[in-house]
């Protein structure tokens, strides 16, 4: 059960790290619950700004109608109203040039999700996270089975960690791995072949290749989707361009250092072009065809919560309003705010009313529900992926050619409570601990989100026009990958059996 007990004990877990020393209070309303390393390791991956200003007020703004608000916490019964009242309505991009962790301010729950994942400053991606990288790929045809690959690949990653902790000692590292580095090359040339089968298809020899990544982790994948298209066919190399599109200064740093690492990197250097910024400040239109990649993205875009009045079925809007003392409380309005209120209305339209929603739907349902002793009055939250959507109006108004490839989670163990809800979790002394909420710690928690794919490929279509497919990690792979090249002794095919729990949307 979360208690106020368990924020001191969170306070003693990051006493000592550097970056926390400063921090009288710790809060972060969770709890921790055992958790099996191999579990994380399969599931868990790889891998915007003005001056803070004060508030912001209007008919739309959640902020309009104060004698509406609910505070929900089932942590803390203080009566927070009046200093919700005081506080300044915030985003992510006004936070974005600060130093500190904002205090006696409130934000939308995807403005506070954005603001701990990706503050240059203090963000989670900014500055928590170390990639994982097992060395020299794996030869699975000499391993007898998937176990080995699994005892082979632990001691990797031990060795790896110990390597690190000789230069900068870390009880708080956030390590996290892609698999793209657990199954390199492999994984990458199986996306090249892909590129290049519908680049003939399509636009060749009229356009040329031009590929964009979000969030390309260490460069891995475009180094070797290049060095594949380079040494397998030539003509199209000689028409490939290659474009990251990354949000992380220090990412961005890294990938140029991959490429310059190795004479078969430099080599790409008249290929690529990485853009340091984030793609929700893109505003130069790409006419030209294009293929555009989105490994793992999806499920760090930020979602709002909304939960619904059980009598009414009204949805109503979270707001975090950070105390203080550092204290995180969540309110609750009727009153939507432009982003969140368009999503459902693309998404009714796009579905035709049919997805999941938090409370039930029947009247034998809603009957159970109205007996049910202590019940509260409103349902557990929804997560609405509201960055999502903003990012297929980015793909639809400035890359109108695009071909989307994407890759992500359609669900993940020990999640937080809700429909879509997140997995959130952070590591101490090399062990992941999952907490029960994503009101944490700005920056040390990764909150990962899974992807609805029937609902987000149908709001896909209906913003960018396009026709487009939902199959799973393994059936994509099978389509593209060599498999003799990843299959072990025992004929177990760790490329085939991890990561069942992702699945692959293209543009058709």
């Amino acid at each position: 059960m979360d208690s106020q007990l368990v924020n001191q004990l969170f306070r003693q877990l990051f006493r000592h790290h550097p970056a926390c020393r400063s921090q009288k209070h710790l809060r972060h309303v969770a709890t921790a619950t055992a958790h099996s390393g191999h579990r994380v390791l399969q599931y868990h991956r790889r891998q915007q700004r003005r001056p803070y200003s004060s508030q912001r007020r209007g008919a739309s703004s959640p902020v309009g109608d104060e004698s509406q608000w609910q505070q929900r916490t089932k942590i803390l019964n203080q009566d927070m109203t009046e200093e919700y009242k005081k506080a300044p309505m915030v985003t992510a991009a006004e936070l974005w040039g600060r130093k500190q962790r904002p205090r006696r301010v409130k934000m939308l729950l995807r403005d506070f999700i954005e603001d701990s994942l990706y503050n240059p400053n203090y963000g989670y991606f900014s500055k928590q996270v170390t990639i994982f990288t097992p060395g020299e790929p794996f030869d699975f045809p000499n391993l007898r089975d998937e176990t080995e690959f699994q005892n082979v690949l632990s001691q990797r990653y031990v060795d790896f960690e110990d390597k690190l902790d000789e230069v900068a000692p870390s009880d708080t590292r956030q390590l996290w791995c892609t698999p793209t580095e657990l199954f390199r090359p492999y994984y990458g040339e199986a996306i090249a072949r892909y590129l290049v089968a519908n680049y003939k298809l399509t636009t060749y020899p009229y356009h040329d290749l031009i590929i964009y990544e979000m969030g390309a982790g260490r460069g891995t994948l475009m180094l070797n989707i290049l060095d594949y298209i380079r040494d397998m066919d030539p003509d199209v190399y000689a028409r490939t361009q290659y474009k990251v599109i990354e949000i992380s200064d220090s990412l961005a740093k890294v990938q140029n250092s991959t490429l310059m690492r190795s004479a078969a990197g430099r080599g790409h250097l008249n290929k690529v072009e990485i853009i340091n910024q984030s793609i929700f400040d893109w505003t130069q239109p790409v006419p030209s065809p294009c293929f555009f990649l989105a490994f793992e993205v999806f499920d760090n875009f930020a979602h709002d919560a909304i939960r619904y009045d059980l009598a009414t079925e009204t949805p109503m809007q979270a707001v975090v309003l950070i105390s203080e003392s550092n204290d995180f409380f969540e309110f609750y309005s009727p009153v939507l705010d432009p982003v969140a209120a368009r999503y459902f209305r693309v998404r009714d339209a796009a579905t035709g009313g049919r997805y999941k929603v938090p409370y039930p739907t029947t009247k034998l349902g809603k009957w159970v529900s109205s007996i049910r002793p202590l019940r509260s009055t409103m349902s557990e939250p929804e997560y609405i992926p509201t960055r999502l959507m903003q990012f297929f109006d980015v793909l639809s108004k400035y890359f109108p050619a695009h071909r989307l490839l994407t890759s992500d989670f359609h669900s993940l163990p020990d999640a937080v409570p809700g429909v879509n809800a997140p997995i959130v979790q952070t590591r101490y002394q090399r062990r992941p601990v999952p907490v029960t909420t994503p009101l944490v710690h700005q920056g040390y928690f990764d909150i990962m989100f899974p992807t609805d794919f029937r609902v987000s490929e149908l709001v896909y279509q209906a913003i960018t026009g396009k026709l487009s497919r939902v199959m799973s990690h393994e059936e994509f792979m099978r389509s593209w990958a060599y498999l003799e090249e990843t299959e072990t002794q025992s004929g177990e095919n760790p490329l085939l059996k991890w990561y069942k729990n992702a699945s692959v949307m293209y543009t058709v």
